[in-house]
């Protein structure tokens, strides 16, 4: 998306895992203002629902031979190798690995202005990279559709934000990213309580999901 003259605002939201993962959006371009106003932000939603559960051996998405199968289980530092739409006039696959699963500070939400919302909530950063395995073009496409685990299976809690986050920071792909190209991203999932830890990270954008009578990728 194109984002000149843009004001640089943080807007974070609260809410659901499956409807609110973070997606972050602050394209690249010459014309943005570099200083960043005053976070602000916005709150809903309720305790996350319980998550898919996740085996590896599922059947592989129609018509990718060699890609992740639905459901499949992948260890913190393996890739996986999916494929990937943007829009519909963009297409491409991509490799994804998820790298760390980093615990945070309450603390680091009080820029976002969420309050009550998150007290006693921990932040965990899931920090993954993105590299262009195909030979489309993918510049400015966003990879998101990342969320948090519990212990349980169940889904964490998760964070949209709109604008940057110093310490989960995750942006568009730059311009000209082909095939060999290689970006880092991250998603916020919020976690319960301190006793509670976010201990997975799954993928369910598409053909990995339930709208396509799928099930998503995990690492953990």
């Amino acid at each position: 998306m194109s984002s000149i003259g843009m004001r640089r605002t943080t807007l974070a939201t609260v809410g659901l895992a499956v409807v609110g993962t973070m997606v972050l959006t602050g394209c690249k371009n010459g014309n943005e203002d570099p200083a960043p106003a005053q976070p602000t932000a916005s709150a809903t939603g309720s305790p996350s629902a319980p998550a898919s559960p996740s085996a590896a051996g599922s059947e592989a998405p129609a018509g990718a031979p060699g890609m992740a199968k639905s459901g499949q289980t992948f260890k913190i530092g393996e890739s996986a190798q999916i494929p990937f739409e943007y829009t519909k006039d963009t297409k491409g696959e991509i490799a994804l690995t998820v790298i760390a699963i980093e615990q945070g500070n309450p603390a680091d939400l009080d820029p976002l202005k969420l309050g009550d919302k998150v007290n006693g909530k921990v932040p965990y950063y899931i920090r993954y990279t993105i590299k262009n395995i195909g030979t489309t073009d993918l510049s400015y496409s966003s990879v998101g559709h990342i969320k948090g685990l519990l212990g349980d299976g169940t889904e964490a809690q998760g964070l949209s934000i709109i604008g940057k986050f110093e310490k989960c920071p995750h942006e568009s792909l730059p311009k000209g990213f082909i095939n060999g190209q290689t970006q880092t991203g991250c998603a916020v999932a919020l976690a319960p309580s301190a006793q509670t830890k976010v201990a997975a990270a799954e993928y369910w954008g598409n053909p990995y999901n339930i709208s396509t009578n799928s099930k998503g990728l995990v690492w953990k």
